[in-house]
C-alpha cells in the first residue's frame, strides 16, 4: 500500500493545532461519507484515509511518531531499541530523516555495510545472514478504522451489510443490540504485511443516529405519550407504536402529567442474547385544551366549583 501523507490527507501542513485537526477532520468527514457517497469508491476511499490520518494525528503520541519515522512510524519502538542495542554495542552514531530512512552520513566505527543492515532488519528489507545469504524481516500490515452509521431500528435487528474498505469488498452480520460508540475487531482485515507478515485489522466503531420516537438507555428504551385531558381524568385506551409493532394500553381515571408506565420486553434487543430484551417505559404527556367555549367554560368552572 502506498505510503499516504496523513498532513495532505486533511489539507494541514505540520505545524497543525490539535484544534485545526479536528476541525479539518470533520469538514473533510462530512463531505466525503458514504451515506452522502453511495456509489462513489473514490470518495469511499477518500473517506477511509481522512479515518486513518485523523486517528494517528488525533493522537499525540502516534502523531509524533509518524512525525519522526514517517511511513515506519509503527515500528517506532523496535527502531528505538534496535539503536540503542547497537549504541550500547559499541557503534557509531547514525542519523535519519523524518520518514525514517537514513542519510549518507554516520560516524567512524560504523560502516555502510553494517549500517545499511542495521536499516534493512528493523525495516523489514533484506538482511544478511551467515555466508552472505539474505532473510527477510516480517511486519504485521497497517490496521485500518472506519465508522459503521445505523438508524436505531437497524440496530434493533440482526441483519448483514456490505463495507467497502480502500477497494475490497467486506461483509460483515451485524447483531441485533450493538451499541453506539461500540468497536468491533475483524482479524486481518487491515493492510497487507510486509514481507509476508500477518495482515492488519479491520476496527469499526458503530455510530447510532437518535430516533424520533425513542431514546435509548442501556437496553430499556424511553418514550413520550400525549394524552388529552378527558382521556387522562376518565380513563379509557390508547394505541401507541413499540420497535415490534403497536399495542393498545389501558389508561387509568386520573392519570397524571408526567405518570410512567414499564411494559417489559419491550425495548431494545440485549446484544449476544437471543431473545431478551429490555423495557419500553412510557411516560404520559397530557394535553390542555385550548380555545374553549363558553359552555366549556362555563362546565370548568361548575367542576372547579363542585
Amino acid at each position: 500500500m502506498a505510503f499516504i501523507d496523513y498532513y495532505k490527507v486533511l489539507g494541514l501542513d505540520k505545524t497543525a493545532s490539535q484544534d485545526e485537526i479536528k476541525k479539518a477532520f470533520r469538514k473533510l468527514a462530512r463531505k466525503y461519507h458514504p451515506d452522502l457517497n453511495p456509489n462513489d469508491k473514490e470518495a469511499n476511499m477518500k473517506f477511509q484515509q481522512i479515518n486513518e490520518a485523523n486517528e494517528v494525528l488525533s493522537d499525540p503520541d502516534k502523531r509524533k511518531k509518524y512525525d519522526q519515522y514517517g511511513e515506519n512510524w509503527k515500528h517506532a519502538e523496535q527502531f528505538e531499541q534496535a539503536r540503542q542495542q547497537q549504541g550500547n554495542s559499541g557503534g557509531g552514531q547514525y542519523y535519519y530523516d523524518n520518514s525514517g530512512h537514513p542519510f549518507e552520513g554516520f560516524s567512524q566505527g560504523f560502516g555502510t555495510e553494517d549500517f545499511s543492515d542495521f536499516f534493512s532488519e528493523l525495516f523489514g528489507s533484506q538482511g544478511r545472514k551467515k555466508g552472505g545469504n539474505r532473510r527477510s524481516s516480517q511486519y504485521k500490515g497497517q490496521d485500518y478504522t472506519t465508522e459503521l452509521h445505523l438508524s436505531l431500528r437497524d440496530a434493533a435487528s440482526t441483519h448483514k451489510q456490505t463495507l467497502n474498505i480502500n477497494g475490497k469488498q467486506i461483509r460483515i452480520t451485524i447483531p441485533a443490540g450493538i451499541a453506539n460508540g461500540q468497536q468491533i475487531k475483524l482479524s486481518k482485515q487491515g493492510g497487507p504485511g510486509v514481507n509476508g507478515g500477518p495482515n492488519g485489522d479491520l476496527y469499526i466503531t458503530f455510530v447510532i443516529s437518535e430516533d424520533p420516537n425513542f431514546k435509548r438507555l442501556n437496553n430499556d428504551l424511553t418514550t413520550i405519550i400525549s394524552l388529552d385531558l378527558y382521556t387522562a381524568v376518565l380513563g379509557g385506551e390508547t394505541t401507541i407504536n413499540t420497535l415490534d409493532g403497536k399495542v393498545k394500553l389501558k389508561i387509568t381515571p386520573g392519570t397524571q402529567n408526567g405518570a410512567k408506565v414499564r411494559l417489559k420486553g419491550k425495548g431494545f434487543p440485549i446484544y449476544k442474547k437471543d431473545g431478551e430484551f429490555g423495557d419500553l417505559i412510557v411516560t404520559y404527556q397530557v394535553k390542555i385544551p385550548t380555545h374553549l367555549s363558553d359552555k366549556q367554560k362555563e362546565l370548568f368552572k361548575q367542576l372547579a366549583e363542585s
